[in-house]
């Protein structure tokens, strides 16, 4: 158990031993790389999105989410800041970051009603929260977010997930709730 760890339910702490194929191959790429990224393609239904799992486990550094772009793209930007955040630079919420895709980003906590429509796989893998999401957040051509205005045409690309789902606008994203 990495140090600093209290009262860990992830399955390797807690030592399950009959994991099903998916949470097996967490396990397996977090001992092997220190971390995972999931990736959901987009589809009929909505945007793509990735975020990653073992952040947390392995580093105490909350996990990484993003959403609304290629695939690959969100993979190489949770990766690097995954990376940047085990070598020392912090992660928190409401900060600014020029320094790791070609647009500023900003990091947002996510609230954790939100994790069960969209971190399923990290919810089997720790099987019981807390475990702290941050959401990578990206503005549109006009370097607006989507919390600010005229960064409203975002919402069908990334969702705010720092809101509760209830106060949430109705959209892609809430279809499911």
């Amino acid at each position: 158990m990495p140090t600093g760890h209290t009262a860990c339910h992830c399955v390797v702490c807690q030592d399950v031993n009959e994991l099903d194929p998916r949470t097996k191959s967490t396990v397996d790429t977090i001992h092997q790389h220190g971390w995972q990224v999931m990736m959901i393609p987009a589809d009929d239904q909505g945007p793509g999105w990735a975020y990653t799992i073992g952040l947390w486990h392995q580093h105490r550094i909350p996990e990484l989410a993003m959403f609304g772009l290629d695939i690959g793209l969100m993979q190489t930007v949770l990766n690097d800041l995954g990376q940047r955040a085990v070598e020392g630079q912090a992660l928190e919420a409401d900060t600014e970051r020029h320094d790791v895709a070609s647009v500023p980003v900003v990091l947002k906590s996510v609230d954790y009603r939100w994790y069960k429509a969209f971190f399923g796989t990290a919810i089997g893998y720790y099987r019981k929260p807390p475990f702290p999401f941050l959401q990578v957040v990206w503005p549109n051509r006009d370097g607006a977010f989507p919390w600010e205005p005229g960064g409203e045409d975002l919402l069908g690309r990334q969702p705010r997930l720092s809101l509760n789902p209830d106060e949430h606008p109705v959209g892609v994203w809430t279809q499911d709730l």
